[in-house]
């Protein structure tokens, strides 16, 4: 299956064939590309909690008001990313970099997020993005749908999977083999309404 392909065939899905079971080499081959997925600074913000116990799959999907993708997908994936990513061991995202790209981008990340929570934040949801449709695009190109999910409790999720201090929520994902086609696409606004050149 092409990009194109891909994209025109990836829909949201809300009904899944519970007895079906990724192989962990799926699940390894999905992630393994889903990590090469663009972050700012090459920071790699992103965490993925992968959610096996069926407990808290249950809980997950009581706190999401009763969605049954939650516990029906073969795989539920929540997506986190590290605040402060930018500050721990920055080194490492630039270790194989020339010593010159080293010297300039180390002092650059500092700079940036530096008391700049704000951006902090916003690189979380953006880099989290980028990996979801990486997860999405993916998993349609191995043969599974998916749907991204923030209909849910942000706060109970958070407890259940025993979110840091410092970390956040950006979205779930859940992967699986659909048991019902979504419905037809319910109104796709047209290119002249959101594409524009130079300005609005």
């Amino acid at each position: 299956m092409n990009i194109k392909e891909a994209i025109v065939k990836r829909r949201s899905i809300k009904h899944f064939d519970p007895e079906h079971v990724m192989t962990e080499a799926q699940v390894h081959e999905l992630m393994s590309h889903v990590i090469l997925s663009p972050t700012a600074f090459n920071i790699q913000h992103w965490r993925f909690i992968r959610v096996i116990d069926k407990d808290k799959r249950q809980k997950i999907q009581d706190a999401s008001w009763g969605q049954s993708q939650v516990t029906e997908g073969s795989l539920l994936l929540v997506l986190c990313a590290d605040l402060n990513a930018w500050e721990k061991k920055p080194q490492r995202y630039w270790q194989d970099a020339p010593q010159g790209v080293q010297d300039v981008l180390l002092p650059a990340i500092a700079n940036y997020y530096t008391n700049h929570h704000q951006a902090q934040r916003d690189e979380c949801f953006r880099s989290s993005s980028l990996a979801a449709m990486s997860i999405m695009l993916l998993a349609k190109e191995m043969g599974y749908d998916s749907c991204p999910m923030d209909g849910f409790d942000f706060d109970k999720v958070a407890k259940i999977i025993n979110l840091p201090h410092d970390h956040i929520i950006t979205m779930m994902v859940v992967v699986g083999k659909k048991k019902e086609d979504a419905r037809p696409r319910a109104g796709q606004l047209g290119l002249d309404e959101v594409f524009f050149n130079n300005n609005f």
